[in-house]
């Protein structure tokens, strides 16, 4: 199709705000489905998608709409995740496209995602087409939306269309929108092809296929294309676009998005935000390619250490469809062979560690979820530390730098006050507030990322009882107070237990774990010390008491002096065994710490 006739566009929205199911209507009214094949959130194909009611993976779909003027036109849709952890899947997507349909919900205005959104779309300089959604709700306050738009967006209120993509209203007038308001893809003038890969997964047949949208040239089979981001060179066997299953096509022309398979065997291969152009004679690569740095490590373990090459083959098909997720072999004395992860952020986390247990049926334990530090030394080379294990000692530290993060804090006026207090726990500063309108402000703050790292998000939800939300985006590093935390049983350090944490923090942390552990613990034939110690500095300490037999049992009467032989020289055996003895702290017992 001529590129005059094509439209890309993306919807951004807050979670929750009724994304997918405009989607899903959007694909009914221009007939890419039938009313047969129509189910609920049509695009979220994953089991966990659709139980959780979010997005993960981004979808693209070509839909076909004959306009009100006669005219038949080709409407690219990429349907993007909603989650800050997801934040850079959305910024390619973005960049796939010429407009945005930015969806707010009628009956809770504007969100903390909603401005970061609108902010990323602004940068990639996007018609920007607002659409209040759910006006059919009792509660819903279109005219606060408005106003919301305007004063907090900075969005003329005239231009935004009320719809309800449950009942269907104000659907055509969207795809009319569409048509008329974002512009056509334009070529970029270079001398051959140019394709932004934005998205891939893994085909057991096709290899590695690709998810791309042409700004250059044609893409057609038979084609030579290279990648040039790792300098690669394919054959393309096949092209085609979704609507939403897969269909082939005999070639993508510019302005459309599609897939591409070209027996491409690793996805490591492919960079998401990549350019593929003509290997003969290529073409600038296009802007706004970055590298995804995973910002959250943590261990996985098999419970049962049989199943190490089980969860290591589980891994690899988990990466060839997630290409943000790493993971490399690592061993711990406490807890056997297992890998070190790292993730874009928490609820990616909880994500694969999700999948891992249901698609692919393992046991795993995970370890205390840790960040990226940057550790300068002082012969001055800077060393980049994710596991306590590896942390050089004190006296060779010149300094310790975390990494922060900027946190836009919505919330009702009357909790401004708790939630100051909660930044102020978690080490946070507030950098200045934002009024939205009569009942709620925003909060403009920089916190350490290990810090909201855990319960943040939850404790926000219930200081505000749900009104609440949040969003955030990496803000570079800062010098910190940060130190090893470490847990000695009977002596002997156990580096499952260690942990990096501020200096402020780490009595009450080290008071914790060891009460945790002197709980988790069998008793032994003699006595156990738990001990939380910074260097050679004890902060902390539990003592399980030992089991005595009584051996004064067969004393009965007579001289104390002989009850006391036997104590004495019970003494001396428990004294000897406790040089000797070692502890054995079960796998049920760091299971129950982790969790706490």
């Amino acid at each position: 199709m001529d590129a005059a006739h094509i439209r890309n566009f993306c919807i951004i929205a807050h979670i929750d705000h009724g994304k997918t199911t405009l989607s899903d209507r959007l694909l009914h009214r221009t007939g890419t489905i039938s009313d047969r094949e129509m189910q609920e959130q049509l695009l979220d194909s994953m089991d966990l998608e659709r139980e959780r009611g979010i997005t993960i993976k981004a979808h693209p779909v070509t839909m076909l709409y004959r306009a009100r003027n006669g005219e038949t036109y080709e409407l690219n849709l990429i349907d993007t995740p909603g989650h800050v952890d997801f934040s850079y899947e959305v910024s390619r997507s973005l960049s796939a496209c010429e407009g945005a349909l930015l969806v707010v919900d009628a009956s809770q205005g504007v969100e903390a995602q909603t401005v970061a959104n609108v902010h990323l779309a602004m940068r990639q300089n996007l018609t920007i087409i607002p659409i209040i959604n759910k006006i059919d709700l009792p509660h819903a306050n279109v005219e606060l939306v408005k106003q919301q738009l305007e004063e907090v967006l900075a969005i003329p209120a005239e231009t935004a269309i009320p719809c309800s993509a449950k009942e269907g209203i104000g659907i055509d007038e969207i795809l009319e929108a569409i048509v008329e308001r974002i512009p056509p893809p334009k070529p970029t003038g270079a001398p051959s092809l140019q394709a932004l890969a934005f998205d891939s997964f893994f085909d057991t047949y096709k290899g590695v296929v690709t998810h791309v949208r042409v700004f250059n040239g044609e893409l057609r089979p038979g084609m030579h294309i290279k990648l040039l981001h790792t300098g690669k060179t394919y054959e393309v066997k096949e092209v085609g676009s979704f609507n939403p299953k897969p269909f082939v096509r005999e070639k993508l022309e510019v302005g459309e998005t599609g897939y591409v398979a070209a027996n491409i065997k690793s996805p490591s291969d492919v960079k998401m935000g990549d350019t593929f152009t003509d290997a003969r004679n290529p073409s600038p690569p296009l802007p706004g390619f970055k590298e995804v740095h995973p910002m959250v490590f943590s261990g996985i373990y098999p419970i049962n250490t049989a199943d190490y090459e089980r969860l290591k083959a589980s891994m690899a098909k988990l990466q060839l469809n997630d290409s943000a997720f790493v993971y490399q072999p690592e061993t711990s004395v406490a807890l056997g062979f297992g890998f070190r992860c790292g993730f874009l952020g928490l609820l990616h986390m909880e994500i694969v560690q999700e999948r891992l247990r249901r698609e692919y049926g393992m046991d795993i334990i995970a370890t205390y979820p840790s960040v990226v530090y940057r550790v300068t030394l002082t012969n001055g080379t800077v060393k980049e530390v994710d596991n306590p294990a590896f942390l050089p000692e004190p006296n060779y530290i010149e300094k310790i730098e975390e990494p922060m993060v900027r946190a836009f804090i919505i919330c009702p006026n009357e909790n401004i006050g708790d939630l100051m207090n909660l930044i102020t726990e978690k080490r946070g500063t507030l950098d200045h507030t934002e009024t939205l309108d009569t009942r709620r402000v925003m909060l403009h703050t920089l916190l350490p990322l290990n810090e909201i790292l855990i319960d943040f998000h939850d404790r926000i939800k219930s200081i505000t009882r749900g009104y609440g939300s949040m969003d955030y985006e990496h803000a570079g590093y800062q010098e910190s107070d940060m130190i090893k935390l470490d847990l000695l049983v009977n002596g002997e350090p156990v580096d499952a237990f260690s942990c990096i944490v501020h200096r402020s923090k780490a009595e009450a942390r080290g008071r914790a774990l060891a009460q945790k552990l002197k709980e988790v613990i069998p008793r032994q034939q003699f006595q156990v010390k738990i001990q939380a110690a910074i260097g050679g500095k004890i902060i902390a300490s539990e003592t399980v008491s030992a089991l005595r037999k009584d051996v004064t049992a067969k004393c009965y009467g007579g001289d104390i002096t002989r009850k006391r032989k036997l104590l004495e020289r019970q003494k001396e055996g428990k004294k000897r065994m406790k040089a000797v003895g070692s502890v054995h702290i079960p796998q049920e017992a760091f299971i129950e710490v982790l969790k706490a």
